[in-house]
């Protein structure tokens, strides 16, 4: 058989078959449930078990898929010369394998939490185990084996972690050098910041605390007669002693740290168990994989935080096995925007993201941002995350997702724009983009920080057909939908002001600004290249790089992507942008915000709202049920939802009062 890329599965299995090559050397099981969910039978592909424990790996720093991790070179060795590392491992598969799909899905955990369930409308957080933890138990009637492993060395001890070295000087002594933090304070309450690495010396003359007001104002610095560090040494707070961090400002510390561990070990991580579990029979000590000659294709999912990971994961190189397989075979990312994550560094941060108003200071969304080679205006740079994956011909399917929140937060128009500005880019042929029209980075409600109602849009039901889709692309090659995203082309993407020109209309009690992340060009010193960052806080050199976002229609609903019938059928405005509490000139994060209709005429009138009113829109309540039902059947035709979801939005708008 062969697979969409035109290389046979008994050769990549034959390239990368041994213990040796795959880098695991140790697998450990420590708990096992069989069957788990209480029993829940799965439709033909029955029962489930769980299965919990460790894996170590060891990697070779002189081999170049390796000596690309920021001081590999500086790490520990064993005997034979190879940096290990440890990490943990969940494994859900059916009771009887033969049953299931023979598919890993691969979550790529947020933080050290899974995220499979939510696919599922699911929970049980990183142990789902109850039947209703396993939510409508789409993952399992569809026959994946899910597997979740340590990645992020900074994700807690709760969480599911890997266990990385510290680098060292050649002597053996601590490696010393700059690092930032950044505290953004929304409360009264906040006492102290903490500290990522532990400071190298508690003498304040060698640190700096500051303070601003705005995302990219000055900076003004408190004198080091107005903190201290605490007595643990991980923490800073202000003097007086007790004296709480004002809100709405945000605090950038910059110290002389020490003991930086090789973050970017998490990425060979990924890599070596991927294939372990599909190549290796078993580990060096004789231990069985417990997936052993079941595993055909390996597709990965991810929220947020992890998408980034797998940007820089493709970026550096990392899909290609020691045995120079493929790892991953079909990627779906969820709000992975343009940027990488800050990882591969010394003195890594992996928990930062960027906002329009938080942590823009880090490296996160620098050249290259789209997936094909193109030139940086800016630095002439040329490069592209799919780059080193194309040359050696590694490159998984992928199915980048997005929402609205990502071009205001994140000006990810560059994962497909040229850098320029000038044009839009052409999909590579492995790649498709979808944006997910007015939705929010996450779906919340309330207010929270939020000058505005937020958004609560979720995309896991495009994201279901979608994961189907992926896995007919990587199996058989049969062609997913079409990108849809907008474009520069036909007037989609637009700048975010004039707000005339971006489309949005001007409702009652809601303050449009257009504001939003700007393509900052930073200078973090000469070792930058090599994951050293020497100036700190780094120089803004230019804002250079050209920002858009999605235009809307005549009710403030993005026109151009894949349209929820919420969107296409719609109940209120929903956007991906908010403005922050007691700082509405600034953006309130991931979320996004909604504004119901007027209900009638009447009310529509003396509030002088331009949109329609629900009644001008749905005569009946039957009117509103066929258009959402059309909405949902025309998303059903494009390979966009599934009979069950298109199903489940009938239901809900049968059941959706729409007047008072």
């Amino acid at each position: 058989m062969r697979t969409a890329f035109g290389t046979a599965v008994g050769t990549l299995a034959l390239l990368a078959s041994s213990a040796a090559d795959a880098k695991i050397t140790r697998i450990e099981v420590t708990t096992a449930e069989s069957p788990t969910f209480e029993g829940t039978s799965f439709g033909g592909v029955g029962r489930y078990e769980k299965l919990t424990g460790m894996v170590y790996g060891e990697v070779d720093p002189a081999d170049p898929l390796n000596a690309i991790i920021t001081d590999i070179e500086l790490a520990p060795t064993n005997a034979d010369g190879m940096v290990e590392y440890s990490a943990d491992i969940y494994i859900l598969r059916p009771v009887d394998p033969s049953r299931g799909n023979h598919r890993i899905f691969f979550d790529l955990n947020n933080r050290g939490n899974m995220r499979a369930m939510q696919l599922n409308q699911g929970g049980g957080g990183n142990d789902p185990t109850t039947a209703e933890d396993a939510g409508n138990g789409f993952l399992m009637r569809q026959g994946f084996t899910i597997l979740s492993s340590g990645w992020d060395a900074l994700a807690g001890p709760s969480g599911i972690n890997i266990t990385v070295p510290v680098a060292k000087n050649p002597d053996g002594t601590s490696i010393i050098g700059p690092s930032m933090e950044e505290w953004v304070v929304d409360d009264d309450e906040t006492m102290s910041g903490e500290l990522t690495y532990a400071p190298a010396t508690r003498d304040r003359s060698k640190a700096r605390l500051y303070v601003r007001t705005e995302a990219m104002g000055e900076r003004t610095e408190i004198p080091a007669s107005g903190w201290q560090y605490n007595d643990d040494g991980m923490s800073v707070s202000l003097l007086p002693d007790g004296t709480p961090f004002r809100s709405a400002v945000m605090y950038d510390f910059v110290y002389e740290a020490k003991d930086p561990i090789v973050a970017g070990l998490g990425f060979a991580a990924i890599r070596d168990v991927a294939d372990f579990f599909r190549n290796a029979p078993k580990d060096d000590v004789g231990n069985a994989n417990p997936l052993v000659g079941d595993v055909e294709y390996i597709l990965s999912y991810c929220i947020s935080q992890p998408c980034r990971l797998m940007n820089d994961y493709l970026k550096f190189g990392f899909n290609e096995t020691e045995g120079h397989g493929r790892a991953i075979d079909g990627v779906l990312n969820w709000v992975g925007g343009a940027d990488g994550i800050f990882m591969n560094y010394r003195f890594a941060q992996t928990f930062r993201t960027h906002r329009q108003r938080q942590a823009r200071w880090f490296p996160e969304f620098h050249f290259p941002f789209a997936d094909v080679v193109t030139v940086d205006p800016v630095t002439g740079q040329k490069d592209g995350r799919l780059r080193r994956c194309m040359e050696s011909d590694t490159c998984p399917r992928i199915l980048h997702t997005n929402s609205d929140n990502e071009y205001w937060a994140k000006n990810m128009g560059l994962l497909y724009v040229s850098a320029d500005g000038a044009t839009d880019l052409s999909d590579p042929p492995n790649v498709r983009y979808y944006h997910m029209a007015s939705l929010p980075h996450g779906a919340s409600t309330g207010t929270g920080i939020c000058a505005y109602e937020r958004n609560a849009l979720a995309p896991f039901a495009v994201h279901r057909a979608l994961l189907l889709a992926l896995d007919a692309w990587v199996t058989d090659g049969t062609e997913p939908p079409k990108s849809r995203v907008p474009r520069l082309a036909d007037g989609t993407l637009v700048p975010s002001m004039p707000q005339d020109g971006a489309g949005f209309p001007k409702i009652p009690g809601i303050a449009y600004n257009g504001r939003q992340h700007t393509g900052d060009l930073f200078d973090y010193g000469p070792q930058f290249a090599d994951g050293i960052l020497t100036i700190l806080p780094p120089i803004l050199v230019s804002t250079e790089y050209p920002a858009w976002v999605p235009k809307t229609d005549e009710d403030g609903n993005t026109i151009a992507g894949v349209r929820l019938p919420e969107v296409q059928a719609p109940l209120a405005t929903y956007t991906g942008w908010n403005r922050r509490a007691g700082v509405p000139e600034e953006d309130c994060g991931g979320s996004g915000l909604v504004i119901p209709f007027p209900k009638t005429r009447e009310e529509r009138l003396a509030t002088g709202d331009p949109r329609l009113s629900i009644a001008e829109r749905y005569p009946t309540h039957q009117d509103y049920v066929n258009a959402v039902t059309t909405a949902a059947n025309g998303l059903m035709v494009e390979g966009l939802l599934l009979q069950e979801d298109v199903d489940r939005y009938i239901k809900l708008a049968k059941e959706t009062p729409i007047t008072n």
